[in-house]
């Protein structure tokens, strides 16, 4: 079966085409800049990459310049846009009501609009693709696959907040959490490593990119996250604070240093992170050569110690409240790519008998899976590549053919 998964931004459309059951990605691509005077278009099918530009002014042209592409005689890869069979959507948030991957209809369709105000930048961009995709597939049948289903498990005590029980009642006001795809897909793949059921599963998943979460899993289902209601909260991320003091928002409110909440929510979430400490950059990648460059006392260097840290905070907590961690599974571009920053934060929990193993720490990148804590270690550490789009396909695979 022919699967197009998409992942439908605002100003963007990345898509990627699979033959389920195999999960052989036949293409993928993206479309960029939509709205815009001049949009582009990258397709790549296996080594080769294909990309033009012109104006694309919505999601509904996006869509259908993605099938003329697929199905294009020099670089597509199916010979008819009725080979595909079934699309797979990413949705950033499914509020209380999701709690797993659905096949789309209106009445699916209505429940994402209800819960847009929790993801105002988010689900109507993914409402767009997918009505687009309705438009271009007519009949096509359409898969949800959310963001935030997979955190439905955490128990109420530690999904609600300390406030006002009638703000929950009455506004769900209480952590959703994200990157469940993500924290899904490691998990799964993390148990068939150690060769467990993932239902037996207890561990610790750490995504870390440009945007952050740490899970703890108890028997293959999420038992607390770091994002929390949105998905600002947690760890330090590229260009968000992640957990800090709520009161310091006031503080920039009365101090005058924000004219108002969007200005603070602005810096929260644009300019904090890695690229407010540095105030360079918000790539680790950079971080960790201008550390390397400039030595123990540079900006560069703080921030990684700042990263480790928090990541060590979070693993060490829920170390704390599972009844046994089988493994620490690192994922994201950092998480995967990231040897400094895995070896700085297990170096914090070296006093609780975590250990990594220094060459399988630094061999393992760049996709790469596997086992890098030593043979000492009191539990296993592991690095993990992500796979969201080979997971929504699998999950619109199952869905649609039974």
């Amino acid at each position: 079966m022919i699967v197009l998964v998409i992942n439908c931004g605002s100003s963007s459309i990345k898509y990627q085409l699979f033959d389920m059951p195999s999960k052989k990605v036949l293409a993928k691509g993206i479309i960029e800049r939509i709205g815009l005077e001049t949009g582009n278009l990258t397709h790549k099918v296996e080594d080769s990459k294909y990309s033009f530009e012109r104006e694309i002014p919505d999601h509904k042209v996006g869509m259908k310049l993605i099938l003329e592409t697929l199905v294009d005689k020099e670089h597509g890869v199916i010979k008819d846009i009725h080979d595909i069979k079934a699309a797979g959507h990413r949705v950033v948030h499914g509020g209380e009501r999701y709690s797993g991957s659905v096949i789309i209809n209106e009445d699916v369709i209505k429940g994402i609009e209800e819960v847009s105000d929790l993801a105002p930048l988010h689900n109507p961009a993914n409402l767009v693709g997918i009505r687009a995709a309705m438009d271009a597939l007519p009949g096509v049948p359409m898969v949800a696959v959310f963001d935030t289903a997979f955190h439905q498990t955490i128990p109420q005590h530690a999904y609600l907040y300390p406030l006002p029980y009638k703000l929950y009642k009455e506004h769900k006001i209480r952590k959703y959490g994200f990157h469940g795809t993500s924290h899904h897909f490691v998990t799964r793949r993390t148990a068939e490593l150690l060769g467990v059921p993932e239902h037996t599963i207890n561990c610790i998943v750490c995504h870390l990119g440009n945007g952050g979460s740490i899970t703890a899993v108890q028997n293959g289902k999420s038992i607390d996250t770091t994002m929390g209601m949105t998905p600002l909260a947690g760890v330090m991320m590229g260009t968000r604070c992640g957990d800090v003091d709520p009161a310091i928002a006031f503080y920039l409110i009365d101090q005058g240093i924000c004219k108002d909440y969007k200005e603070v929510d602005n810096l929260m979430n644009k300019q904090s992170g890695i690229l407010g400490v540095s105030e360079i950059t918000s790539d680790m990648r950079d971080i960790e050569d201008g550390a390397a460059e400039k030595g123990p006392k540079s900006r560069e260097q703080l921030v990684l110690d700042m990263f480790s840290y928090r990541v060590s905070l979070y693993i060490g907590a829920y170390m704390a409240i599972l009844p046994r961690v089988d493994a620490i599974a690192f994922t994201g571009g950092i998480g995967e790519n990231g040897p400094i920053i895995r070896w700085g934060a297990c170096l914090n929990l070296a006093n609780i008998g975590i250990r990594l193993d220094p060459i399988k720490n630094k061999e393992t990148w760049r996709g790469k899976e596997g086992e890098i804590s030593s043979s000492e270690s009191r539990v296993k550490v592991m690095v993990v590549p992500t796979d969201e789009e080979g997971f929504i396909a699998s999950d619109t695979y199952s869905l649609v053919a039974n």
